[in-house]
């Protein structure tokens, strides 16, 4: 195995395991609401700390990305996520808990960033794209996380057991798979953000990014809650299953259908696909029809962060690393307004009259791509 292909395998292992964490923290939501007994509206609170603490990471991601390779702070982060993780189960007050969440969450942005960053790095060395993969392999990762989790709920497993076996494995692969990452891939300019007027290309990125973090945040925090409150099914992770299968194997295609059809088209193909799949979990608020739907939805979703982060890597004006830290900015606005405000609309309307919002952001990639393509054309 020739060097380029072992730094592949061993980043597309923190792809796998960073999404295998989330998953197994996002899927399990339910039972934190449930052990807490908060309401919606108290659910979307809580969840606001991910976000906020995120934010709070946007000047610090932005120092290291200008300072250091990327391999050091994927693994000094990941050290952070899968201990926060532990805590997060073994949390017993609302304090601690949110406490444990604001590690996590300002883990997961440095890690994002820095893995990101290093895939569009590695990237350059072959022909072919393979950004789409990594992302793949990250929703894979997600996909395991919830059918352990759906095992878990299944067996009545604890959660605090639960999280503490993901947490101990990942830490394990993670440090083996840290000894063969890319090596000196600091950029040399383009590592200063700049203030003052926003960048036109950087600016429409963000806000297809700000989208998709909506339609995925959303999707990873209020599935299961859907699922059991609505369609009243015990195994409440059938939906976030769906979702997460779905947007798994579609995100192993992604790379041909951006090849196949463009870019353009892709954004747009994904608009329809999520707001078809959400009306069909609204209208038809049963097991197979909301499955169905949630398909579509993973199928939509998919290849809206790869090829964004592709696209990304192209700016004229910052580095991979600072585009991908700025872009993540608004995806991290877009996980900020989007779960919270499903909670509150949720308390206030109820939760299938707040996943309307997901219809309004899908359809909203359509004019906002055009208008990215419009400003790439006169760039170029």
């Amino acid at each position: 195995m020739n060097l380029k292909v072992k730094q592949r395998v061993a980043l597309s292992t923190y792809f796998f395991l960073t999404g295998l964490c989330f998953a197994t923290w996002a899927s399990r939501i339910p039972t934190i609401k449930t052990f807490f007994n908060f309401n919606e509206a108290e659910l979307g609170t809580i969840l606001l700390a991910m976000p906020i603490s995120s934010m709070i990471g946007l000047p610090i991601s932005g120092w290291i990305i200008s300072k250091f390779n990327s391999r050091k702070p994927i693994i000094i982060s990941f050290l952070f996520f899968s201990f926060s993780l532990i805590l997060i189960g073994y949390a017993t007050t609302p304090f601690v808990l949110i406490v444990a969440i604001c590690i996590f969450s300002f883990a997961m942005r440095i890690l994002n960033i820095a893995m990101n960053t290093q895939s569009i790095t590695l990237q350059k060395q072959f022909k072919k794209k393979i950004v789409s993969s990594f992302h793949g392999l990250w929703s894979t990762g997600g996909l395991i996380g919830v059918g352990f989790s759906t095992l878990m709920v299944k067996l009545d497993i604890s959660i605090t057991n639960h999280l503490l076996v993901i947490s101990l494995c990942s830490l394990i692969c993670a440090l083996i798979a840290f000894l063969y990452l890319i090596k000196g891939d600091k950029s040399i300019s383009g590592n200063k953000l700049i203030l003052g007027k926003p960048d036109p290309f950087i600016l429409y990125l963000g806000l297809l990014v700000f989208l998709a973090a909506l339609c995925e945040g959303g999707m990873f925090d209020w599935s299961g809650v859907y699922f059991k409150e609505v369609i009243n099914e015990a195994i409440f992770t059938y939906g976030y299953l769906s979702f997460m299968t779905c947007m798994a194997l579609s995100r192993f295609f992604s790379d041909k259908l951006m090849d196949a059809i463009g870019m353009q088209k892709t954004y747009i193909l994904s608009a329809v696909l999520i707001a078809l799949g959400v009306s069909t979990a609204i209208f038809f608020p049963t097991f197979w029809p909301a499955l169905f739907g949630f398909c579509l939805v993973g199928i939509g979703t998919a290849p809206i962060f790869p090829m964004t982060f592709i696209l990304a890597g192209t700016s004229n004006k910052y580095s991979p690393g600072m585009a991908i830290s700025i872009i993540s900015t608004y995806a991290i606005v877009g996980m900020l307004i989007g779960p919270p405000l499903i909670g509150y609309l949720a308390h206030a309307f109820g939760l299938k009259s707040a996943f309307f919002i997901f219809i309004f952001a899908g359809l909203s990639f359509i004019p906002i791509s055009k208008l990215l393509f419009i400003y790439k054309s006169k760039m170029s």
